[in-house]
C-alpha cells in the first residue's frame, strides 16, 4: 500500500503541470497546444509557422491523428489550451477525440485551427460544420481563378490563387498593411447564413469559382465570387476562437518563401504574404491581441469613494470600471471612446458613453432618474475582433428625499403578503 502510495503521488506530481496549464482570464494566452498530423513530414514541411509560435512561447505537442493514446483532457482537467488540425484525410481521430470532443473542447473557452485541403475527409468536413462553414461538397472541387491567379511553373489549372482581399480589421490581422497577396490552394468554403459569428477574414476575387479543375463545367458551379471564404474566423459567444481554411499548404514553408506575381500585372513580390498574414492571425487567435478583460467596478455618490448601500431620487452617482487589454506578455490600457454604460430596470432610463483617462479608467456621472425600483448598471460592449465584455452590477433600493419609506421589493412584498392575509381573514368572517 505504500508503494502504491508513493507511486500515485509522483504520478501526481508530474501530471499537475499540465491539469493547471488551462486558459486562465489573467494570462489568457495560450501556450500548451496540442496539434494533430496525417504524417509527421508535416513537422518539417511547415517548419516556419510551427516555429513562428515556438518563439512566442507556445509548447506544441504533436501527435497523429489516429495515435490510440490521444486524449485532450484527464481526470476531467484539460491537457490544453488549444487545438491544431492540420491532418485533412483523417477518417477517425484516435484515443478519445472525436467531434464532440472538439465541440466541448471550444465551449470550454479553449481555441481551434483548422486546415483541410481537397482531400478533406468527412470528419473534417463535419468538425468545420459544427464551427459554422460549409465546405464545397464536391469532393473533387478547388477553388480556380483565372484572373487572380499567380504565376508559377505550374500554372495550368490557375488553382494557385494569390488573394488580397483581407479583412479590414487591424485587431485581427494586425495594423502592418500585408503588401504581397496570400497564396492559397485548396477548397472554398461558404459561410452558414445562420451563424452571425463566423467571419470572412481572407475572400476569393469576384472571378474566382469551386469546380473539378480536371473536368468541364457541365452545370453552374455552386460557390462562385466573393461569396467563397479561403480563411474564415469565429469568436464564439464564450470568446474561443477558431480558424478555418480548405488549404493546408497555405502554411507550408514552400508558400512562405515563394516569390509570386499576379497575373497580368508586371509587379513581383520577392516574398507572398502568407508567413505575415498567418502569423498575425495567429496572435489573435491565440489572444495575444483583442483580448480584453474588466476590472474595479464601482459606483458611488459623486464627491464620495464608498458604494452607499442605497441612493436618493435625483441623487448625482459615479460609475466607473477599468479596461484593460492583453498585449501577449502583460495588460495594457485600453483606449476607445464607445465604451457605454446603461443604468437599466426593464429599459434603459440613462445611457452614457464612458470617458477615459487613456490609462485604462473609463467613468461617467449622472443623476439617479425619478422613478423607483431596482436598477442595474450593465456594460454590454461588443466590437469587432474583441472579446466582448458584459457587466452588470445591481442597485436595490431607492429613497425620496422627502420621505424617510425605504423602497424595495422586500419591503414591497411583505406589504402585499400582508394586505392579502388580511383581506382572505375578513372573508373567512363574512362567511
Amino acid at each position: 500500500m505504500g508503494k502504491f502510495w508513493v507511486i500515485f503521488v509522483a504520478s501526481i506530481s508530474i501530471l499537475l503541470p499540465f491539469l493547471c496549464n488551462s486558459f486562465s482570464p489573467e494570462t489568457p494566452t495560450n501556450r500548451r497546444v496540442l496539434v494533430l498530423l496525417d504524417d509527421f513530414a508535416v513537422k518539417s514541411s511547415h517548419s516556419s509557422y510551427f516555429n513562428s509560435l515556438k518563439l512566442r512561447g507556445f509548447d506544441l505537442d504533436f501527435k497523429l491523428a489516429d495515435d490510440p493514446k490521444i486524449a485532450l483532457q484527464r481526470y476531467g482537467q484539460y491537457l490544453y489550451d488549444a487545438l491544431i488540425l492540420f491532418c485533412p484525410s483523417v477518417e477517425r481521430f484516435g484515443g478519445s477525440v472525436d467531434v464532440a470532443a472538439i465541440i466541448n473542447f471550444v465551449d470550454s473557452g479553449h481555441d481551434l485551427i483548422i486546415a483541410a485541403d481537397v482531400n478533406a475527409s468527412d470528419l473534417i468536413r463535419e468538425v468545420a460544420t459544427e464551427c459554422g462553414v460549409d465546405f464545397d461538397e464536391d469532393p473533387s472541387a478547388m477553388v480556380i481563378d483565372h484572373t487572380g491567379y499567380a504565376v508559377s511553373e505550374t500554372e495550368g489549372d490557375h488553382t494557385l490563387i494569390a488573394s488580397h482581399d483581407f479583412i479590414k480589421s487591424d485587431v485581427i490581422i494586425g495594423s502592418k498593411k500585408i503588401e504581397a497577396p496570400v497564396l492559397f490552394q485548396g477548397i472554398g468554403h461558404s459561410l452558414n447564413p445562420v451563424n452571425s459569428l463566423v467571419l470572412k477574414v481572407l475572400s476569393a476575387s469576384p472571378s474566382a469559382y469551386s469546380a473539378n479543375p480536371l473536368s468541364k463545367l457541365s452545370t453552374p458551379p455552386s460557390l462562385t465570387g466573393s461569396a467563397i471564404s479561403l480563411v474564415s474566423v469565429v469568436q464564439a459567444r464564450n470568446n474561443a476562437r477558431i480558424l478555418i481554411t480548405g488549404s493546408l499548404s497555405m502554411f507550408s514553408n514552400r508558400f512562405f518563401r515563394s516569390g509570386v506575381q499576379k497575373s497580368g500585372s508586371s509587379t513581383k513580390y520577392e516574398k507572398s504574404g502568407n508567413e505575415q498574414f498567418l502569423t498575425e492571425l495567429s496572435k489573435w487567435i491565440f489572444h495575444e491581441r483583442g483580448h480584453l478583460k474588466a476590472v474595479n467596478v464601482k459606483h458611488h455618490k459623486v464627491g464620495e469613494t464608498d458604494e452607499p448601500a442605497l441612493y436618493r431620487v435625483n441623487d448625482e452617482l459615479e460609475y466607473s470600471v477599468e479596461i484593460y487589454e492583453w498585449s501577449g506578455t502583460s495588460w495594457e490600457p485600453y483606449v476607445t471612446d464607445d465604451v457605454q454604460v446603461q443604468f437599466y430596470m426593464m429599459s434603459p432610463y440613462v445611457l452614457k458613453t464612458l470617458s477615459n483617462d487613456k490609462k485604462g479608467l473609463y467613468s461617467a456621472s449622472f443623476k439617479v432618474p425619478d422613478v423607483y425600483g431596482v436598477f442595474q448598471f450593465k456594460v454590454e460592449y461588443q466590437k469587432l475582433g474583441y472579446t466582448s465584455l458584459s457587466l452588470s452590477k445591481q442597485v436595490s433600493y431607492f429613497v425620496s428625499h422627502d420621505s424617510g419609506y425605504d423602497f424595495s421589493f422586500e419591503t414591497s412584498l411583505t406589504s402585499y403578503l400582508e394586505e392579502t392575509c388580511n383581506r382572505n381573514r375578513s372573508s373567512q368572517k363574512s362567511v
